[in-house]
């Protein structure tokens, strides 16, 4: 990744305001731990604490102190994500440009507190250790999104907790050939409405997230085996490597062979 900056428990005060009507030119990470409000699509609603937004580039900024809290805390991290951290970002299904109420915060926060260390010191290895710490930042957010998030904020609640066990099996078993009409049966939904609310509740199609799934699983297996690209292709799913190839390169913009030499520095 490319750092750009980084805080760790700022204090602001009741005059505290970011406006930033064409974005910051590069991502946010924004991490809450007190109450903030956030102007979206031109509405200002109150985000309870802790709470996280990841901020693309241009996207508008507009967050200001909760008047009826008197004061505002957050880590933040301004910075230039790498192909393999958005392609990761990605299959984990992050969201970007809205806020997302965490279960709690506590291991996020001390993240970027590290990162933060790691990035202001003259360390020899301060960049590896900061691009380590990041990835596990995007981990740790993806267990808060499929395992804590309270299922009463999605949409169509009494769907939720089956939605949200469908997608964690799609990316424990990315080699699998999955059945969406048989998805649909099991929630007595339509093909279309089904994949319809599992659009709207994971910002992402289930189509996609089977995609990703496999093509991330075949990167790990890229990076960390002997194996060729035919066999990586059959274990995650592809009966042809020629398409597996296509799709994989959509993800990390590289070609499977061109990735592996890339990571192992051949």
């Amino acid at each position: 990744m490319r750092m750009d900056e980084i805080g760790y428990h700022h204090s602001h005060g009741p005059e505290f305001l970011i406006d930033r009507p064409n974005g910051s030119g590069d991502w946010l990470f924004l991490l809450t731990h007190t109450p903030v409000i956030v102007r979206m699509n031109g509405e200002d609603i109150r985000v309870p604490e802790p709470s996280f937004i990841i901020y693309t580039p241009n996207c508008p900024q507009y967050y200001y102190t909760d008047p009826d809290y008197g004061k505002h805390l957050d880590d933040w991290i301004h910075f230039g994500f790498s192909k393999e951290e958005e392609a990761l970002a990605h299959t984990l299904g992050i969201p970007f440009d809205k806020p997302i109420h965490l279960g709690q915060a506590t291991i996020l926060s001390k993240y970027v507190r590290n990162m933060c260390h790691e990035f202001y010191s003259t360390h020899l290895h301060r960049q590896e250790t900061v691009d380590l710490y990041f990835k596990l930042l995007l981990y740790k957010l993806h267990e808060q999104l499929v395992l804590v998030m309270p299922v009463s904020e999605m949409n169509e609640t009494h769907y939720g907790s089956k939605l949200l066990w469908i997608r964690e099996i799609i990316f424990r078993n990315p080699g699998k050939e999955w059945d969406i009409d048989q998805f649909a049966a099991d929630m007595n939904l339509s093909r279309s409405r089904f994949q319809h609310l599992y659009t709207e509740t994971f910002g992402v199609s289930i189509l996609q997230d089977i995609i990703t799934s496999r093509v991330h699983y075949a990167a790990q297996q890229l990076e960390q085996t002997d194996l060729s690209i035919e066999q990586i292709a059959g274990q995650s799913g592809y009966t042809s490597a020629s398409y597996f190839m296509r799709q994989f390169k959509a993800v990390y913009q590289e070609t499977p062979n061109q990735y592996r030499k890339r990571k192992r520095n051949i």
